[in-house]
């Protein structure tokens, strides 16, 4: 059986303690770092910008990726493109010519990702999926974390693994949200390549052991 790809998303860590975090995302099995950025506007919610992707592009060895939860994200693209961000992902709720906004992605020399909110259709991609690198799946509401996980997302991933093989397209599977030990297996299983997870490992007193766990179902 595969491993999953993990991504610690940083939203839920305690922030005074940044630099120490990405140490030990650094030391981790950690594929790459998963960092939201929130306008209070798309999502309730408010994170950071620029200067902490900053501080993330000095001291992070992972690639990492940045998830835009902000309206018009096209705007902001060239801006954040220039920290070192391996992956761009914006949501297709919030773009209004959302392949337009892919391939601005891809031309500033980034991967573009393309996340569904839980009540979208996968019926928005179907167009598109072949110029896509990843989709991310939310399996929460997005905004905040320690969300408990929603359990149609399951079918949700089998059913945008079969649209990815039906257009022959080569997009990667994340799943963003409530993700823990306890289901991380049943993800998997569904055909998942990825998983994005914050409270599950910086909740846990030994965040290195709670990745590995998540990589290793």
């Amino acid at each position: 059986m595969k491993n999953l790809m993990v991504a610690p998303s940083i939203l839920s860590t305690d922030f005074a303690y940044l630099g120490k975090t990405l140490e030990i995302i650094n030391r981790s099995e950690a594929d790459w770092l998963h960092v939201d950025v929130m306008d209070g506007m798309f999502v309730p919610n408010i994170s950071f910008g620029t200067p902490v992707l900053e501080a993330i592009e000095k001291y992070s060895k992972k690639p990492v990726e940045l998830h835009l939860m902000i309206v018009e994200p096209e705007r902001y693209l060239e801006v954040f493109s220039k920290y070192g961000v391996e992956q761009i992902t914006v949501h297709a709720e919030a773009c209004l010519h959302l392949h337009s906004v892919v391939q601005q992605i891809k031309s500033l020399g980034c991967k573009a990702g393309v996340a569904l909110n839980p009540h979208t259709s996968l019926g928005s991609l179907e167009y598109i999926i072949k110029d896509i690198d990843t989709v991310c799946l939310m399996a929460v509401n997005p905004g905040f974390g320690g969300q408990g996980f929603i359990p149609q997302t399951l079918e949700k991933i089998r059913e945008l693994k079969q649209l990815i093989q039906r257009k022959d397209a080569k997009a990667f599977i994340e799943v963003d949200g409530g993700v823990d030990k306890n289901n991380v297996k049943e993800i998997l299983n569904s055909g998942a390549d990825a998983v994005i997870a914050g409270s599950s490992i910086f909740n846990f007193n030994d965040p290195l052991r709670a990745i590995q766990e998540l990589r290793n179902p």
